[in-house]
């Protein structure tokens, strides 16, 4: 395994789930595992140096350095990040929300307000489905709820609906690195040759899960992509004027700094 000393000593922070085991599987040295929301709080408030957070906080806070060229994102079907409904869209009274990621929350709204001119109640998840029969579901959860528990509801799937209404692809989550972090361009280097080596390692990292491997592979290499190029940075940029459009964040004076 090789070793990645830009990494060495910094405070890391990664979400849990299964997407992001190729961008942190080669890594030996201490990391914060914890959901989206968690380690944005963390990062925001000093505890992480490096985290893959939602982008959501890189808009909402664009102070931060953003890894170019690695990422969770996707460019069409996600698979993992959905709406879970019965009936029309336009109908839509109410959703109940996954607050693990900030992300995934406005993005949904962003997506029911642009497109569909749709502002439903927002509920916590614990309503789905006594107090409403639609929800926002992310992550693990989510894969599961696909898998086994559909009971006859239709999937919104965000990525595929992003795709459609805007042709751009979606970034999820990319590593972000506290503003006055020193020798920015070296760590960022060193996040995208733990990304190289986590591809490379795929197999490994499929025969450690417990799920279908067809699935696992499918998933991982189709559904969804780890690049953060010009195209990934136009999804940004297009969820940023969104979010400002529908007063979710301040309007944005300053470009995105990357590394």
């Amino acid at each position: 395994m090789r070793s990645y000393p830009a990494l060495a000593g910094l405070r890391i922070g990664c979400v849990k789930y299964l997407n992001s085991k190729p961008l942190i599987q080669g890594y030996d040295g201490p990391v914060v595992f914890d959901h989206p929301s968690g380690l944005a709080r963390d990062l925001a408030a000093g505890r992480l140096d490096v985290a893959l957070v939602p982008t959501f906080e890189a808009l909402r806070s664009p102070h931060y350095t953003l890894a170019e060229g690695v990422g969770i994102a996707c460019d069409g079907p996600v698979y993992s990040v959905f709406l879970a409904h019965r009936g029309p869209l336009a109908q839509l009274r109410s959703v109940a929300l996954d607050p693990a990621s900030l992300t995934s929350v406005h993005l949904l709204q962003v997506l029911l307000r642009e497109y569909h001119g749709v502002r439903p109640e927002l509920l916590d998840l614990a309503a789905f489905p006594a107090e409403t029969d639609a929800a926002l579901i992310i992550g693990n959860q989510a894969i599961d709820f696909r898998q086994h528990d559909r009971d006859g509801y239709q999937i919104l799937d965000l990525g595929e609906e992003w795709k459609r209404c805007t042709g751009l692809p979606f970034v999820f989550a990319p590593w972000l690195l506290r503003p006055d972090l020193l020798h920015a361009a070296d760590v960022a280097a060193d996040l995208r040759a733990l990304k190289t080596y986590g591809l490379a390692h795929l197999d490994e990292i499929i025969s450690g899960e417990a799920r279908d491997p067809d699935f696992t592979r499918r998933y991982l290499m189709h559904h969804i992509r780890f690049e953060l190029g010009e195209g990934e940075k136009a999804g940004i940029e297009k969820f940023r004027e969104l979010l400002a459009k529908h007063g979710f964040i301040a309007e944005a004076k300053t470009p995105l700094r990357y590394a």
